[in-house]
């Protein structure tokens, strides 16, 4: 079982980092306080006047929540590239977890870069990606996404099921159907439920295959329709079992979705 020890949420005070640091907050429970490291990175400057004013930031937004005591906050401030930053300190920190807000974008362009669909690309541990737009703290229903292929790693649920555990969520699995052929009969699709039965417990809901010719749409037509709280999703850009795609999927989840998105990897 995957445990959630070490969270990182990169800060920059924007709304979508404080939307991602109020998520994190939200791991905190009466039995379970896991470590919170703020991460600042900026090419320009280091001063101690920009730790303050983030240090009374990360403060404020910690008074909102009643168990935030029990966990320690640290701000690490670097002047080097975002990304190559968070990837660097997640691997120095043993890092469980990365939680990061986004504006997202509603370009369908195959060239839109945010620097958080660029991280959730190249991290290979799992990343909560927070839009900005979500207000509310809710976790009761998660939408897995599954394609065809068997589930190359199924240890990486383990962070899936730590998520469920924490919020008491189900967790449902959505496949969408957008080529013709039989699903849910294959070796494979047996396979994968067996995976999944075992490694999500009493937390795994039902398997539902739903007709769309377009992916993207059906996953989001199927959480709107369920009010899904959380869409999770296997990367197969870093799969070494089958063959590894260019996280198109991926990129565009992390884009266009208007609730969290929790990638495994």
């Amino acid at each position: 079982m995957s445990n959630i020890n070490k969270i990182l949420v990169p800060f920059n005070l924007s709304l979508a980092s404080e939307r991602a640091l109020q998520y994190a907050l939200h791991f905190i429970t009466q039995n379970d306080s896991p470590e919170i490291i703020t991460l600042y990175a900026s090419s320009t400057s280091d001063d101690d006047e920009l730790k303050e004013v983030l240090q009374e930031k990360i403060s404020d937004i910690k008074k909102q929540f009643p168990y935030a005591s029990k966990s320690n906050i640290e701000l690490i401030i670097r002047k080097e590239l975002l990304i190559d930053t968070i990837l660097k300190e997640q691997k120095e920190s043993n890092i469980d977890l990365i939680i990061m807000g986004t504006k997202g974008s509603d370009q369908d362009e195959e060239s839109t870069f945010t620097n958080t669909s660029g991280l959730v690309l190249e991290a290979d541990c799992p990343v909560l990606v927070v839009p900005e737009k979500v207000e509310e703290f809710q976790v009761s229903r998660i939408a897995l996404v599954l394609g065809k292929d068997e589930i190359d790693d199924p240890s990486a649920l383990g962070i899936l099921l730590e998520t469920a555990r924490r919020f008491d969520a189900q967790v449902h699995v959505l496949t969408i159907c957008n080529e013709d052929g039989t699903y849910g009969y294959s070796v494979t699709d047996e396979n994968n439920e067996n995976t999944i039965t075992y490694y999500l417990e009493k937390f795994y809901s039902h398997h539902m295959f739903m007709e769309n010719i377009d992916v993207m749409d059906g996953i989001f037509d199927y959480v709107k329709k369920k009010e899904i709280d959380m869409i999770a999703i296997l990367p197969s850009n870093h799969s070494k079992k089958n063959r590894p795609s260019e996280g198109r999927l991926t990129k565009f989840l992390t884009l266009r979705s208007q609730i969290p998105l929790l990638t495994l990897d």
